[in-house]
């Protein structure tokens, strides 16, 4: 699916990391919410209150969870999941857009 038909958007983007990740947050008809944004090239570390669901929309970015030793790479079209109360890694060499679905 490469558009949310029948959505609200909030006008206020979330910025985070000095402006590296950026996002806005997109609240369906039945009240749930995901995140669309990017990330630019860049190594940070989020933290997760609920589990999370991040799709790679375009670009690469190798991700490690809290408590693994090694990190995965992911590409468009691929999803990873992360738990919540956790944190993960994610390094990107380029820009990396992403959807986060929550819960």
């Amino acid at each position: 699916m490469s558009q949310f038909d029948n959505v609200s958007v909030l006008k206020q983007g979330n910025v985070y990391f000095d402006g590296k990740c950026v996002s806005h947050t997109v609240v369906f008809a039945d009240g749930s919410k995901k995140t669309v944004g990017v990330i630019l090239p860049s190594t940070l570390v989020f933290n997760t209150g609920a589990p999370e669901i991040m799709e790679v929309v375009s670009g690469v970015c190798r991700v490690k969870l809290a408590g693994e030793s090694t990190a995965t790479e992911y590409g468009a079209g691929v999803s990873f999941n992360v738990p919540g109360n956790s944190s993960f890694e994610i390094e990107t060499v380029e820009t990396l857009h992403y959807v986060c679905h929550f819960g």
